[in-house]
């Protein structure tokens, strides 16, 4: 008698939805994530699942992504300014959701208060600082000094979380961004720069679980750089332990 094996169930990885007016292929808006970011998830062993962003005032966020061992925060567009205090818009600022800048904050709080395994990328990286209080430089300083097409290398603080997912003491980081962070929020700390001093990681000492935040894509080059495909190795890696600690607990 053959004895079917189960095998182990792949961690689930929330990933909430970025808004799209179009789609090629779908006669409406859609909700999407970046097929390379899935894909991402996916080599490192996790299962990932776009979560639709809903009102959080009609909605229990915390609840929603308890269910989830761990999560993913995806670049986008840009928070929108009076999300930080800003008391004026720039001209650059673009593709502001209200609905999108309101979900993406409580999921970050959530995730935190909750002691999820979280990886912020981009506009990710910039939600979680908002989330603690932080600020943002709305504008780089246009085509000249913003970090749009760019792949240069940014240095990693030793013994941070960063330096032991990735392995290395520095990464190649694709970027496409126009703002970066301002002031720091509160208990967060800079992991690595770039040679402009622009702040490109940020942890938080003492968080409940896993959390890291990056403000380039690693899901661009990580198919064929394993320093980017490793920061969502240790994603997932986190999450496994998570949902092993958690059944621990209710066996």
């Amino acid at each position: 008698m053959t004895t079917l094996v189960t095998p182990p169930s792949r961690p689930l990885i929330a990933i909430p939805a970025r808004f799209a007016a179009s789609t090629s292929a779908l006669r409406y808006a859609a909700e999407v994530n970046a097929r390379a970011l899935i894909e991402a998830v996916w080599r490192a062993g996790g299962e990932p699942v776009t979560i639709h962003p809903a009102d959080p005032a009609d909605t229990d966020v915390a609840a929603r992504i308890a269910r989830f061992d761990g999560v993913l925060l995806p670049g986008g567009g840009d928070l929108a300014p009076r999300r930080y205090g800003a008391a004026d818009t720039h001209d650059s600022v673009y593709d502001v959701d209200d609905l999108q800048d309101a979900f993406d904050l409580e999921v970050a709080r959530q995730a935190l208060g909750l002691g999820l395994p979280l990886l912020a990328i981009c506009r990710g990286l910039q939600v979680v600082n908002v989330a603690l209080g932080g600020t943002l430089h709305q504008d780089m300083g246009g085509p000249a000094g913003e970090h749009r097409h760019v792949v240069h290398p940014v240095a990693i603080r030793p013994g941070s979380l960063l330096e032991q997912a990735v392995g290395l003491g520095k990464v190649e980081a694709s970027c496409y961004h126009h703002q970066r962070v301002d002031r720091t929020g509160t208990g967060l700390t800079v992991t690595a720069r770039a040679a402009d001093d622009t702040v490109e990681a940020l942890e938080l000492p003492g968080a409940k679980s896993w959390f890291t935040a990056v403000q380039w894509h690693p899901e661009d080059t990580a198919h064929h750089d394993e320093t980017n495909q490793n920061l969502f190795d240790a994603l997932v890696r986190a999450a496994g332990t998570a949902r092993r600690a958690c059944v621990a607990q209710t066996s």
